[in-house]
C-alpha cells in the first residue's frame, strides 16, 4: 500500500503558501503542452515514488499520441499534498491505487474485491467533483518476502504458515507497526505470538538485514523486482490483511464531460493492459537500470501499440 509514503498533514500548508510548482518536478520537468483536440491542457499529476511517475507518464504520452493538450505536475509529493488540488481543479488526472486512496486518503475500510473499492471510491470522490475511469490489473500493494531457503526448508508459502517458526522478526518502516494492513495485522489478524518489530526507516537496509537472516520477513512493494527475485519468496496473504491496489485514473469530472467517450476510451484503452508484471519490469527499468521515467513510458506504449 501506499501509505509507507505518506507526508504529515503539515506539508498542506506548506503548499498552499508555495504553490504546486514549488513542490517539485519529474526530471522531464513540466512540459509544454502538446497542440492537439483544443482546450485548455489537461493537467496530469503524480505522486513522488517511480511507478506513479511512469504511470502518469504513460497516460500522458498516449493522451498526446490521440492529439489531446498535456501538461504534467509530477513527483509532487503525498495524498495530504494533491487531493486539495485535485478536488479544486488545479491538478485534473492522477493515477490512483484504489486500497491506498479509500483508506489514506478518505480513512475509510477498502471493499474486499477490486470492483468493490472501485464503486465506493467513486463514491468518496464523487461530491469533489473527480470521477473514476476503469482501474487496470495493475496494483501496486504491500507485499511480504523471505528468504526463499527459509521458505523451503521449513515449508512457508503464506503469512500464516510463519507460525511454523519459533521466532519472527519483522523490519518495516515505524508506521507499519500500527497498521493493520502491515504488523498489526501479523499479530491482531493472524494471531502471530512469535513475532517483533524492528524499525528500519529505509528499504536498502531492510532488504540487506533480510539478506543476512538478522530479520526473517520484510513488507515491499508488489512492482519492487524483489519480488521476482528466486532469492526470496514472496508469501500468500491468505487473511487479507492488504487491500487491493488497483491502479485507476481519477479524473476531474468537468475534463471528462467536455472531452467525452474518445478521451474516456484513449485512457481506458492504456489501463486494460497495464499488468503488474509490466509495473514491476518499468520499475526496474528506472530504479535499478537507471533509466528516464519517460523514456520507458514511452517504449512500453509503443511496444503496446497506444
Amino acid at each position: 500500500m501506499r501509505w509507507f509514503r505518506n507526508a504529515s498533514v503539515v506539508a498542506v500548508a506548506v503548499a498552499a503558501t508555495l504553490g504546486l510548482a514549488a513542490c517539485g518536478g519529474s526530471d522531464s520537468g513540466d512540459k509544454p503542452a502538446a497542440q492537439g483536440k483544443g482546450g485548455a491542457p489537461i493537467v496530469v499529476a503524480s505522486f513522488n515514488f517511480t511507478d506513479s511517475q511512469i504511470l502518469a507518464e504513460i497516460y500522458a504520452q498516449a493522451l498526446e499520441a490521440k492529439g489531446y493538450p498535456v501538461t504534467r505536475k509530477l513527483n509532487l509529493g503525498s495524498r495530504e499534498l494533491i487531493y486539495p488540488s485535485l478536488k479544486s481543479g488545479e491538478l485534473q488526472f492522477i493515477p490512483e491505487y484504489q486500497g491506498a486512496a479509500i483508506t489514506t486518503g478518505f480513512g475509510k475500510e477498502a471493499g474486499k474485491t477490486a470492483q468493490e473499492e472501485h464503486e465506493q471510491l467513486a463514491k468518496l470522490f464523487e461530491p469533489s467533483g473527480v470521477g473514476l475511469l476503469n482501474f487496470a490489473a495493475a496494483e501496486d500493494k504491500n507485499t511480504y518476502i523471505i528468504k526463499s531457503d527459509l521458505a523451503k526448508e521449513k515449508g512457508i508459502a503464506s503469512i500464516s504458515d510463519l507460525k511454523k517458526l519459533d521466532k519472527v522478526v519483522m523490519a518495516g518502516p515505524p508506521e507499519c507497526e500500527k497498521r493493520l494492513p502491515c504488523f498489526k495485522g501479523f499479530t491482531d489478524v493472524y494471531k502471530l505470538t512469535n513475532i517483533s518489530f524492528q524499525t528500519i526507516q529505509e528499504a536498502g537496509p531492510r532488504v540487506q538485514q533480510l539478506k543476512s537472516g538478522a530479520v526473517t520477513v520484510i513488507p515491499v512493494d508488489s512492482v519492487s523486482p524483489l519480488t521476482g527475485d528466486p532469492a526470496y519468496t514472496v508469501l500468500k496473504d491468505d487473511q487479507n490483511i492488504v487491500p487491493t491496489e488497483n491502479v485507476v485514473p481519477a479524473v476531474n469530472k468537468k475534463v471528462l464531460d467536455e472531452r467525452g467517450a474518445d478521451f474516456a476510451n484513449a485512457v481506458n484503452a492504456v489501463s486494460a493492459k497495464l499488468t503488474t508484471d509490466v509495473m514491476r519490469d518499468l520499475n526496474k527499468r528506472v530504479d535499478s537500470d537507471g533509466e528516464r521515467a519517460e523514456d520507458v513510458a514511452k517504449d512500453w506504449l509503443g511496444q503496446a501499440g497506444l
